[in-house]
């Protein structure tokens, strides 16, 4: 009895099938060609989706440094004019008080004139 070796076995003429048929291996052969451009497709499809986004993404973040930088020169600003406000009102405050004593020293004036001319 006499053991097969490598490549024993095969029939002359279809080494690359190992004894599929030719229709069979032409059909899976094609199968895979139509997968493999299928799916190609689909990777360059989210390739092309994946930059865009990138550039949205970093177009995006741009706007919000932007926005970031605005806020913040907008508290700068506010709080400027809320310590201006606050030195205002408490100079307000003392020079309405003094309006108020001297009209009030003036009205007991002319009230005390008119009281005296009587």
């Amino acid at each position: 009895m006499r053991r097969a070796g490598l490549g024993e076995g095969v029939p002359p003429g279809n080494y690359g099938n190992y004894g599929y048929a030719n229709s069979g291996y032409s059909a899976c052969e094609e199968e895979n060609e139509r997968l493999t451009e299928s799916l190609r497709s689909k990777v360059t499809a989210i390739k092309s989706l994946s930059i865009e986004i990138g550039h949205e993404v970093k177009h995006q973040n741009k706007l919000l440094a932007e926005m970031d930088s605005q806020f913040d020169s907008t508290t700068g600003f506010l709080g400027k004019t809320m310590g201006k406000l606050k030195i205002l009102s408490r100079g307000s405050q003392t020079k309405l008080l003094c309006y108020m004593m001297l009209f009030s020293l003036f009205v007991f004036f002319v009230i005390y004139w008119i009281i005296k001319l009587r």
